[in-house]
């Protein structure tokens, strides 16, 4: 799967190339702008590119690493897998100086986003040849989960405003349409109706999502009803029925996913709630009851009678135990607030890394973001020193060549940018792509929670 191998082989080889340092691995010269997890890290994303290679730039779910794309793959691909990429992908670009990676990634962030609903709403699955959506359920859950995730944290790690508007209307119209006394259900994304009033586990990250925009009393009173649902079961089973207040035939079980426990350790950094650490201390001591087997901790196949399955998922150790031990160790320094940081010397000055507002990818792999503009000053000098050499040599040249610091401001540069040709394109250009798509605020009523419930072929009333 090309998500998978995104944000689990290039996230995880980004993520320990950024931290190398730190675990005590000598670094070679041009780190972090170099190094060998950092160059394994570009080639398995180049292999990924071909999945790109489609009328609307969004991806096939799934590409040979070695021939590219199979003739017979489907065009069918879930949301997430569309619209997550761009957290590993900028990052590369950032540290490699190739902007491949990251325009592919904003590509197919934007075709998601001019393919949404009237409504404000994506659905599930769509296809990427033709931009036609094939499962038109929507919510926060699986299938979708990630895209909102890296629409909030890409704007965080690369400062966008444009990926931040996107994800505060898609929350506006969430909170119109999915919403009902603090769950979110599924929806028919054309017309906003209920289609399944089910909780799924995977929807337990949306808490910690909201505190990271500062949502904090909406995120507590989401969080406080999953881990209800947690307490009633001993785990979160993968779909919970939300009118019956029960588990879903064939979906009982517990994987042991990381979620909840993600959204107690964001929400704890944010309120310092006591509340949530007594949910790391439930969760760990029913794990230790309950999964603790010979050889590992086993996934739990049924929470109505403990029944336990013979597996153990690899995000149980990247993800669930991380963010638990992230929850009680305050001291870490992934929770560093900036009062102390590491100096690394670069080939035109210093770079500042370590200093906290570390960002996680959908794997739990933290990424350092004041590493990103460690290397573009330098690719950017480089480019300079290009431009300089190409107006040297230009027989146009109509008058003396002379360097200036870029701090010294010219009084003649105001009339030379107002005369220049190509001066006045490049502000066309730069001035478009800083206008930003402004939909208005949506002003539709929230339902009433009085519809027909339906979920797996089942239809229940708001009296059930």
């Amino acid at each position: 799967m090309v998500l998978l191998v995104c944000f689990a082989v290039v996230g995880g080889l980004l993520s320990a190339h950024l931290l190398s340092k730190k675990a005590g691995i000598k670094v070679e010269a041009g780190w972090p702008c170099s190094g060998p997890l950092l160059r394994m890290a570009e080639d398995a994303a180049r292999k990924l590119l071909p999945a790109f290679q489609t009328p609307t730039g969004m991806p096939y779910g799934t590409v040979n690493l070695l021939h590219g794309v199979n003739p017979g793959e489907t065009p069918v691909t879930c949301t997430a897998g569309i619209g997550t990429f761009i957290v590993e992908f900028a990052t590369l670009s950032h540290l490699t100086g190739d902007p491949v990676f990251e325009d592919v990634a904003r590509k197919a962030l934007k075709t998601l986003w001019k393919n949404r609903s009237e409504i404000g709403l994506v659905g599930n699955h769509i296809d990427v040849v033709t931009a036609k959506w094939v499962a038109q359920d929507a919510g926060i859950g699986a299938g979708v989960d990630s895209y909102f995730e890296y629409l909030v944290k890409g704007a965080i790690l690369l400062q966008d405003e444009e990926l931040m508007s996107m994800f505060l209307d898609y929350n506006k119209a969430l909170k119109n349409y999915t919403k009902f006394d603090d769950w979110y259900l599924w929806v028919q994304m054309y017309k906003g109706t209920v289609s399944m009033p089910v909780f799924q586990s995977l929807e337990a990250y949306w808490p910690g999502l909201q505190s990271l925009i500062g949502d904090i009393d909406n995120a507590m009173r989401t969080f406080l009803n999953y881990y209800t649902v947690w307490r009633q079961f001993g785990g979160l089973p993968e779909f919970y029925n939300i009118p019956q207040g029960y588990t879903v035939e064939k979906r009982e079980g517990y994987p042991l996913r990381p979620e909840l426990i993600e959204s107690a350790m964001y929400l704890y950094r944010a309120t310092r709630d006591p509340t949530l650490l007594e949910l790391g201390r439930d969760v760990v001591e029913a794990i230790e009851k309950i999964s603790k087997v010979d050889c590992g901790f086993a996934t739990i196949k049924d929470l109505r009678d403990h029944r336990l399955d013979n597996r153990m998922e690899s995000f149980f150790l990247a993800e669930t135990v991380k963010y638990l031990y992230l929850l009680f160790d305050s001291d870490n320094f992934i929770h560093n607030n900036g009062s102390y940081f590491d100096v690394v010397p670069m080939p035109y000055g210093e770079c500042v890394l370590g200093a906290g507002g570390y960002i996680f990818n959908t794997e739990a792999h933290p990424i350092d973001p004041a590493a990103l503009h460690c290397c573009k000053k330098q690719k950017e000098e480089q480019w300079e020193v290009e431009d300089l050499i190409r107006e040297f040599y230009s027989p146009k040249r109509s008058k003396k060549f002379m360097l200036t610091r870029p701090s010294e401001k010219r009084e003649d540069e105001g009339q030379k940018d107002s005369t220049d040709p190509s001066s006045e394109c490049c502000k066309e250009q730069i001035n478009s792509k800083q206008k930003e798509r402004r939909i208005p605020l949506l002003s539709c009523p929230s339902q009433p929670f009085n519809s027909k419930l339906a979920v797996l072929g089942q239809v229940f009333l708001d009296n059930t």
